[in-house]
């Protein structure tokens, strides 16, 4: 049995100890606030993979705060997108549809 590697014993005073043990079919969710697309800005990216568009805050701290954010996939008016944070504003494009350097 080359390569295997032998089973180890536990040590002196770990019997007694539980180790954190995750449940089956248990999920964690962070805190995410909903936002719904009010205006497709533009394409942006180094390939245009992402969509930059305006979103209005409708729950949580910022309620009703219009602010632009950056879309990778598939968005159009009126989806809500689920937003983890809602400090941090991206940045606009510019008048050729690309972001500032």
């Amino acid at each position: 049995m080359a390569g295997t590697k032998p089973q180890q014993k536990p040590t002196k005073g770990t019997e007694g100890t539980a180790a954190p043990v995750e449940i089956k079919g248990s999920v964690n969710f962070t805190y995410a606030v909903p936002s719904r697309v009010e205006e497709i800005v533009g394409r942006t990216g180094t390939r245009g993979e992402a969509t930059q568009v305006r979103v209005k805050i409708l729950d949580g701290r910022d309620k009703n705060k219009t602010m632009r954010r950056n879309v990778r996939g598939p968005v159009q008016i009126g989806d809500i997108l689920m937003l983890r944070e809602t400090e941090i504003e991206a940045r606009p494009l510019n008048k050729m549809g690309r972001g500032n350097q």
